[in-house]
């Protein structure tokens, strides 16, 4: 008789982990819940009905003694610059499939670099399967679709509601570095707010400006477009805020000023409510266009970020705890098709 196939949800104690772990079980699932925090691990997994376990993601080799046994891990222990490499490598160790929602450029490309070595040892690695990039991705993969010589690739999105103290923690680790777009098949760094544009979302046109969102790594594995862009919707005074304050930003690499930031987001920075999950939407725009002129845009209407991460990552587990993904490195498009994001309530997509 084979093995029953075990879930592991991993940061579960954290704002998105918490929504995940329910909506797993409302989908009938029992994974084990797993973090750092003893204390409040076990107090979610006692209102869930779930197993518990404890243990920190610091060491490859003792992550591998959690995972043995287990079909896959789905890691939302963010910031994932921290967590996603050894979980990374205990997964290869353990023929365990990994799954995250990052949305770190770094993160992308250290799962493609493992890519073969996952493809050999039967494990499949597919970051990123929250807001960050499922909807973008799957986006551009459409678009891709439609010229299949485009050469150039912008997204785009505009979301509400607030952010979990997670994201808010990636975001000051990343402020240091400026932005980042991909260019001529490499990713370059670039400066905060590089580009600007005015975006045509369906609800109205907004300003935006480039950021090092997750999609400057995972497009060009999906569509092998060798030129993206990645837009925020911001108002222009921000932006302009932001292009005046680029000297100052490398000073929060200095670690005392980050982890007193982070000290900061961790007291103040809640995460939107259940009224304002339910209650805002997101947007995103993208557009192909080739050497020749030829351009085609769509616009994609869908939940709000993070009630969408909740759907979407449950989404991606159970079918990779069903062996419908590829074995190796994958995007959510490729791992999961390019219409995946169509599947999911109230999201549609009007070409342009």
């Amino acid at each position: 008789m084979s093995q029953p196939l075990r879930a592991m949800i991993y940061g579960v104690t954290g704002y998105t982990g918490r929504l995940i772990a329910r909506h797993a079980v409302d989908r009938g699932l029992k994974p084990v819940l797993a973090g750092r925090n003893r204390e409040a691990v076990a107090a979610l997994a006692g209102e869930l009905d779930c197993p518990a376990v404890s243990f920190s993601v610091q060491q490859p080799a003792q992550i591998a003694e959690q995972l043995q046994g287990f079909s896959a891990v789905l890691n939302c222990a963010g910031p994932f610059s921290q967590t996603a490499q050894p979980m990374m490598d205990a997964c290869l160790a353990t023929e365990t499939d990994y799954l995250d929602i990052t949305g770190e450029i770094d993160v992308i490309q250290w799962a493609a670099a493992r890519g073969e070595r996952a493809r050999q040892s039967e494990v499949a690695l597919i970051p990123a399967v929250g807001f960050d990039v499922v909807p973008s991705d799957c986006l551009a993969a459409m678009l891709a679709d439609r010229i299949s010589d485009a050469r150039v690739l912008q997204l785009a999105f505009s979301s509400s509601g607030g952010l979990s103290p997670g994201t808010a923690k990636t975001m000051v680790e990343s402020l240091p570095g400026g932005g980042r777009v991909r260019i001529d098949g490499e990713i370059r760094h670039v400066p905060t707010a590089w580009k600007t544009m005015e975006i045509p979302f369906r609800h109205g046109a907004q300003w935006g400006m480039t950021i090092p969102w997750g999609d400057v790594a995972s497009a060009y594995y999906s569509t092998g477009i060798p030129n993206i862009e990645v837009y925020a919707a911001a108002p222009r005074n921000q932006i302009a805020w932001l292009r005046r304050l680029k000297f100052l930003l490398p000073l929060l690499a200095w670690k005392p000023l980050q982890n007193m930031a982070k000290r900061h987001i961790g007291r103040t920075v809640k995460g939107p409510s259940d009224a304002q999950r339910e209650s805002t939407r997101s947007s995103l725009w993208g557009r192909v266009s080739n050497d020749q002129g030829k351009s085609i845009s769509a616009t994609l209407e869908t939940l709000s970020g993070y009630h969408l991460t909740a759907l979407t990552a449950v989404a991606a587990l159970e079918r990779t705890l069903a062996r419908q993904v590829p074995r190796g490195f994958s995007t959510a498009s490729q791992a999961f098709g390019k219409e995946f994001i169509l599947s999911f309530p109230d999201t549609d997509i009007r070409w342009e």
